[in-house]
């Protein structure tokens, strides 16, 4: 239903431009000098159209489900009538199935009755969609061609609305990070009410293992995690090892020496490796990489885990190279020409134009290029899933096993989790700190920015 109704806020805006722009058309035909192009008097209509469905839409979204669930649960007879969240859901599921004609085997009159309200239900809710929708969608058109004239200020108007409607989203999207980080918070408090923080956040021993119920037999639960932080931090030092002089040299390559013919190419070979899934990195890690580095150690009589930080933080590093590589180019290739000129007028070659003019410009976008980079490391989960493994050891050798901070928050809340326990909250306290962990990395990179920015006429 969803996309039928922005199929019909596409036919209505083109039909309100269309009619918009003929009225600014006949305007000009009968002789009168219009304030604005007849395509701004389309706009405006245009606009004035959507918005109005676009709110509706907006409002039927979060509140039309809710109601085809309590008509479909208040047509359940009492004995069908459930008593945990759990039952709920079964009922619902049962009686979309019935209704869709999906359900397997013969329903229960109850259930029966429950389909017929719930299709019921579901019919009023997208026929209200579709009325509110086209009555707003009419309201706007009305009011609209009433503001239409020669001397109608369209352009000035059309812009003042597009820019409420810039700052709606702008809101909507700080909102929207607001809301993120307050529901984390919640649940960190509610954890931090069953662990002490301190010995969260200076903890040396990570095992989450707890019971769930009363009668099984379990560990009370660990969950100090300077372990995770310390894996994460090794694992993004040895990708950032690989990806950032690779990385920063292809880009000084791509942009200062190669000729436009083998730029063309290699660049989009690089930014290649932008677009293979985690999964099929974390597979070559797995087996290709890790069993080579085993092999290679223990030929030089080191021990090597079969899965290492080393193996995970390498094929890491390989990923994100595109990340610094395309990033870096364009902050090179945006240096002004002039400035190498210069550079070149007093004697200096190319490579000490590189390094005292090119990169000194081009440092504050670089260093945002090398920041990006180190986010995408620290929040990457299936490389390290499948070739630094899951231990929480406290170690920087690389050729030991470790886990980061996304890979537990994934394990954590993998399957069925009682989310009153303290295992289950720990991933939101886990979130919430590397929420700020990544926040005072992009902190850093902004007063880096700030120190060495320079502007150029």
């Amino acid at each position: 239903m969803v996309s039928l109704f922005f199929l019909l806020i596409v036919a209505v805006a083109l039909a309100a431009f269309a009619f918009g722009r003929s009225r600014g058309r006949a305007f000009v035909g009968g002789g009168a000098r219009l304030h604005s192009l007849p395509v701004y008097h389309g706009l405006f209509l245009a606009t004035l159209c959507v918005l109005p469905m676009l709110v509706v839409l907006a409002a039927w979204t979060p509140v039309a489900p809710r109601y085809v669930e309590a008509r479909t649960l208040a047509a359940l007879p009492a004995e069908l009538a459930p008593q945990t969240t759990l039952e709920k859901e079964g009922r619902l599921r049962e009686a979309r199935l019935v209704a869709l004609g999906q359900f397997a085997g013969t329903p229960d009159a109850g259930t029966t009755v429950a389909a017929g309200a719930y299709a019921g239900a579901r019919t009023e809710a997208e026929v209200t969609l579709l009325v509110l929708g086209l009555a707003g969608a009419a309201a706007g058109f009305v009011f609209g061609r009433r503001r239409l004239a020669p001397d109608f200020r369209a352009r000035n108007s059309f812009e003042h609305v597009t820019k409420v409607v810039l700052i709606a989203c702008s809101g909507v999207a700080i909102l929207t990070t607001v809301g993120i980080v307050f529901s984390v918070l919640f649940e960190t408090l509610r954890f931090f009410a069953r662990y002490p923080w301190y010995d969260f956040l200076f903890g040396l021993q990570w095992s989450p293992q707890t019971a769930i119920r009363a009668d099984q037999v379990g560990q009370s639960g660990t969950f100090g995690a300077v372990p995770l932080f310390a894996g994460t931090t090794l694992i993004m030092l040895i990708a950032m090892m690989v990806a950032g002089p690779v990385g920063l040299f292809a880009a000084i390559y791509m942009s200062e020496y190669a000729t436009p013919r083998v730029r063309a190419v290699a660049k989009p070979v690089l930014e290649v490796l932008a677009g293979i899934p985690t999964v099929v990195f974390g597979f070559f890690a797995a087996l290709t990489v890790a069993p080579f580095i085993k092999n290679v150690g223990e030929s030089l009589g080191l021990s090597v885990a079969s899965e290492s930080a080393l193996a995970a933080g390498l094929v890491m590093g390989v990923m994100i190279i595109p990340f610094v590589s395309s990033l870096s180019d364009d902050v090179i290739n945006a240096v002004p020409q002039s400035l190498r000129d210069g550079s070149y007028g007093m004697g200096a070659t190319r490579s000490e134009t590189i390094k005292r003019v090119v990169l000194p410009a081009a440092l504050p976008g670089i260093v945002s290029a090398l920041m990006l980079a180190i986010s995408r490391a620290v929040g990457e989960t299936m490389i390290v899933v499948m070739a630094a493994g899951l231990a929480g050891n406290l170690t920087f050798n690389p050729l030991e096993a470790v886990t980061t901070v996304t890979v537990q928050i994934k394990t954590l809340l993998v399957g069925d989790q009682e989310f009153d326990s303290a295992k289950t909250l720990s991933a939101f306290a886990l979130g919430f700190v590397l929420f700020f962990f990544t926040l005072a990395l992009n902190i850093i990179a902004l007063r880096i920015v700030r120190k060495y920015r320079e502007q150029y006429d």
